[in-house]
C-alpha cells in the first residue's frame, strides 16, 4: 500500500486527496501517539478552516486539547509546543504547493517532526481503523482553546534572539514578499521591531492567492519591488514561511547556500559553529563547498530533504545545516526550518561583518548547474545500467576536479533527476544532455 507520509507529513488537493475524514484521524492519532495537549496552527489556504475543524474534532473525540495559533508559520509551532508544554503539535499547510493543495504535518512535544517509523504506525491505526477504540464517553471528550498570543511569543523570540547579540537593523530598508502566506502576520513586527525600515507586499490573503506568482518560488516581483522602493535587500518567503530566499539591491538572487555560507562563516568567527562544520544535500553548489574549504569549514552533505539534513545535525551535534531551497536549521534557536529567524540572524551577521548584502551575494562564484528530469520505466535501474553508468564515468573524466555528476531518483515520480555542475556553463549542459539521453534510450518511459 502507498505510504501516506510524503517528506513533509501528508499533502494532496484539499478535499479531494487529503480529506475532512483524513484530517479527523491524523488528529486523533496525535493524541493516540503525541499525547492529549496538541498545539495547531495552519497557513491562509481557503481550506485550513475546514481541515482544521476536522483535526480539532479528532483531537477533542479523544479527549484531548486542542489549542489554537491561528495563521502563523510552521517554525512557531515547533518552537511554541516547547514554550506551552504541549505533547504534539500539527500544522495545517502545503508550504510552497499552490492554494489549491493543503496538508498536515506533525510535530512531538520537542518540536521535531516525527521520524518514518512513528508515521508508518500512524498510518497502520488509520488503516486498520483501531484508534476509534480509544474514545472516550460524552463526558470525557476534548476542548478547544485559543492562544492568543502565539504571534507574539515567536516574534518576540525572533527579535530577542538577535538584541542579545547586542545588534540590530537600525540602517536597512528592506523589501518583504509575504507570499500571501503565513508570515503576513509576523515577519514585517519582527523586523520593524528590530529597526528596519520595511515596505511589504503580498501580505493580504484571500486563501486562493498563497503562492500565486509571489514568495520565495518567484522572485520576479519581489526584484522589481527591490528596485522600486530602493531596498538594501528583498526578503521572500513560501506559504508557511519555514523558508526563505534573498535578492541584494541590485536584484541578484541570495540562495540557501549562500546563506548558509555567510552564517556559517560568522558562527566560526564567533566560536559557536560546533566542529567548524555545516550540514547541506548533495545537491549544494560547488562553488559553495569549495568556498567553504578554503575557510576551514568542512559541508557534510546528506540526501535531499531537510528532515535528513537536521538527522545529521542531532546525530553529530552540528547547529546549522540546510538546503539551496531556503530551508535553513538553526539548532541553538528552533527545532525546523524557520525562514524568519534565518533571515534576521542572516541580516545580522551581514551587518557585524561590516559587509553589505550586495558584498554577501558575490562571496563566492556559484559553478553552473544544469537539471534535466528524465521519466522513466524503472527508477533504480538506472543504477545497475552498464550505458548509463558509462555515460556518468565519461562526463566525471571529462571535467575532473572541476565538475560533478548527479543522478537522483524523484521521491514522487517515476523520474530521475540528471544534474550536471561543471565551471563552464556549456560543459554543464553539454554533459548533462550526453547523459539524460543515454537514460532515455535504456530506460525512457
Amino acid at each position: 500500500m502507498a505510504r501516506m507520509f510524503g517528506t513533509d507529513g501528508v499533502r494532496g488537493v484539499a478535499n479531494v486527496e487529503l480529506t475532512c475524514p483524513l484530517a479527523f484521524r491524523l488528529g486523533q492519532a496525535a493524541v493516540r501517539f503525541q499525547g492529549p495537549r496538541i498545539l495547531v496552527g495552519k497557513d491562509t489556504r481557503l481550506s485550513g478552516d475546514m481541515l482544521e475543524a476536522a483535526v480539532c474534532a479528532g483531537i477533542t473525540s479523544m479527549g484531548g486539547t486542542a489549542l489554537l495559533a491561528g495563521i502563523i508559520p510552521t517554525p512557531a509551532i515547533a518552537l511554541l509546543v516547547g514554550q506551552l508544554e504541549c505533547d504534539g503539535g500539527i500544522v495545517i499547510s502545503a508550504s510552497h504547493n499552490p492554494p489549491e493543495y493543503n496538508g498536515i504535518k506533525l510535530f512531538d512535544g520537542n518540536g521535531f517532526k516525527l521520524p518514518d517509523a512513528v508515521e508508518d504506525e500512524i498510518q497502520a491505526a488509520i488503516e486498520s481503523g483501531t484508534l476509534d477504540q480509544d474514545r472516550p464517553a460524552g463526558d470525557a471528550v476534548g476542548t478547544i482553546q485559543n492562544v492568543p498570543d502565539a504571534v507574539d511569543r515567536y516574534v518576540r523570540h525572533a527579535v530577542d534572539s538577535i538584541l542579545a547579540q547586542d545588534i540590530n537593523l537600525a540602517g536597512m530598508k528592506v523589501a518583504l514578499d509575504c507570499g500571501h502566506g503565513a508570515s503576513s502576520t509576523t515577519s514585517f513586527q519582527a523586523l520593524e521591531r528590530l529597526g528596519a525600515d520595511v515596505r511589504v507586499m503580498n501580505d493580504t490573503f484571500n486563501g486562493l492567492d498563497i503562492n500565486v506568482q509571489c514568495g520565495s518560488t518567484n522572485l520576479e516581483p519581489l526584484k522589481a519591488y527591490v528596485a522600486e522602493v530602493g531596498a538594501d535587500v528583498g526578503i521572500a518567503h513560501d506559504g508557511d514561511a519555514d523558508r526563505v530566499m534573498l535578492v541584494d539591491s541590485c536584484g541578484n538572487e541570495i540562495d540557501g547556500d549562500m546563506m548558509e555560507a555567510v552564517l556559517a562563516l560568522d558562527m566560526k568567527n564567533r566560536g559557536c559553529l560546533p566542529g567548524d562544520t555545516t550540514v547541506s544535500t548533495v545537491m549544494c553548489n560547488l562553488g559553495f563547498v569549495n568556498f567553504m574549504k578554503e575557510h576551514g569549514v568542512t559541508v557534510v552533505q546528506t540526501k535531499v530533504g531537510d528532515r535528513y539534513v537536521l538527522e545529521e545535525m542531532r546525530d553529530k551535534g552540528y547547529a546549522i545545516g540546510g538546503e539551496q531551497s531556503g530551508h535553513m536549521i538553526l539548532l541553538d534557536y528552533n527545532s525546523t526550518g524557520d525562514g524568519l529567524m534565518t533571515a534576521v540572524q542572516f541580516l545580522a551577521a551581514v551587518k557585524r561583518s561590516g559587509m553589505t548584502v550586495d558584498d554577501a551575494a558575490r562571496l563566492y562564484t556559484k559553478y553552473p548547474q544544469e537539471l534535466i528530469n528524465v521519466r522513466v520505466s524503472d527508477k533504480q535501474a538506472v543504477f545497475g545500467n552498464d550505458a548509463v553508468q558509462a555515460a556518468v564515468k565519461a562526463a566525471e573524466e571529462a571535467m575532473g576536479s572541476t565538475g560533478r555528476v548527479l543522478l537522483r531518483p524523484s521521491g514522487t515520480e517515476p523520474v530521475i533527476r540528471v544534474m550536471v555542475e561543471a565551471a563552464d556553463d556549456a560543459d554543464a549542459k553539454n554533459h548533462s544532455r550526453a547523459i539524460a539521453d543515454v537514460v532515455i534510450a535504456e530506460l525512457g518511459a
